[in-house]
């Protein structure tokens, strides 16, 4: 499952603008077509957890950078 939030992350990501960034929730929905999106926000969680140690995107909350997942977060690729 961690690895479908990955990669759903990722593409969401890939479809919006550098700069834009993706909620955790609208990962979990974009999973769950049957509306239990809540189940899949653990695997979300771990996914953006791994995402962040290997330097792929970055978390941010009212456009300040966050050092890690803590309470409300959105997610952003990491500029190169």
């Amino acid at each position: 499952m961690k690895q479908a939030a990955r990669h759903m992350t990722l593409t969401l990501l890939s479809r919006r603008s550098a700069t834009a960034t993706v909620c955790p929730s609208e990962v979990a929905r974009a999973m769950s077509p049957d509306g239990n999106w809540r189940e899949m926000m653990p695997a979300v969680h771990a996914a953006v957890d791994d995402l962040v140690r290997d330097g792929v995107v970055e978390l941010s909350w009212r456009r300040r950078a966050l050092e890690e997942r803590i309470g409300p977060y959105r997610i952003r690729k990491v500029a190169k």
